[in-house]
């Protein structure tokens, strides 16, 4: 199986994605939902109508599902008017949670999950090129995987413009396990790379890679297809509070599958013929 001959195909695929996400990102940004941007979260258990209560304060609503209100930080004597008319318009009103967050801890959760990256890709650079004695592996390893985060985030961009989907502290749970998911594959192949060199050590680089490649594919798509199976499930018939934490987990794994195969093992093949 000569999969290698397909490097110009994987790198116009790679190269319109990330320049998709780049425009995503460049033109309409992101939909912060409170974890970065600040605000409250008001759970109720009420059928007063809460958008024109909400109105007649002049408190815009960020999002509204299932009783559960997202908003901008307001002070005690607001909440407390707010109270009043929804215990008038319905007298069984509740307060089933109330949560505030401040923006400040919006951006150190941001800032956290940088630094947590950074020090996860150069964890991942020294092991792995120290394992197979080869930085290249590493470095490809690493790349591959930043492609994955890259076009995960610009994706959330898109979904943001279009469907509303919201960067949250569980996309960001979801953006970490995704690099976790690319590397994992990427080294499998690697080390099977790694094994074939052993045994046959005068073959070209390529001849190496569509070899490796050929005897771990199956075994990587079947792994990778009871995830995405489970995860599509979750994006039809999930809740709303778990929909876009799927989707995220979603186009991670196949970002995940493909780049193992279609932009680490490339980017391996690019060091050796320019060393070479």
């Amino acid at each position: 199986m000569n999969i290698m001959k397909f490097r110009p195909i994987f790198i116009l695929i790679s190269s319109f994605l990330i320049l998709v996400s780049t425009f995503s990102i460049w033109k309409w940004g992101f939909k912060q939902s409170i974890d970065f941007a600040g605000g409250s979260v008001w759970e109720l258990s009420t059928t007063a109508d809460i958008n024109k209560i909400f109105s007649n304060h002049n408190i815009d609503i960020i999002s509204l599902q299932n009783q559960t209100i997202k908003f901008k930080n307001i002070t005690q004597e607001e909440k407390v008017k707010l109270e009043t008319d929804l215990k008038q318009a319905d007298p069984n009103y509740k307060e089933l949670r109330f949560e505030t967050l401040g923006p400040s801890l919006g951006k150190e959760l941001l800032q956290k999950t940088i630094v947590a990256i950074i020090l996860s890709s150069i964890s991942l650079l020294l092991f792995i090129g120290t394992k197979f004695k080869d930085f290249s592996f590493g470095a490809s390893a690493v790349l591959a995987m930043f492609h994955d985060a890259f076009i995960l985030i610009g994706a959330f961009s898109l979904l943001g413009h279009f469907f509303g989907a919201e960067l949250d502290a569980l996309f960001v749970t979801a953006l970490l396990t995704t690099l976790s998911a690319s590397v994992h594959d990427t080294v499998v192949t690697f080390d099977r790379i790694r094994e074939l060199k052993r045994k046959n050590f005068k073959l070209e680089w390529v001849a190496l890679a569509n070899q490796a490649v050929s005897e771990v594919i199956v075994r990587s798509i079947n792994n990778s297809m009871t995830i995405i199976f489970m995860l599509l499930a979750l994006v039809v018939l999930g809740g709303d509070t778990t929909r876009w934490f799927a989707s995220a987990l979603l186009i991670g794994v196949v970002c995940g599958t493909y780049s193992s195969t279609a932009v680490a093992i490339p980017l391996v093949l690019f060091w050796k013929n320019k060393k070479k």
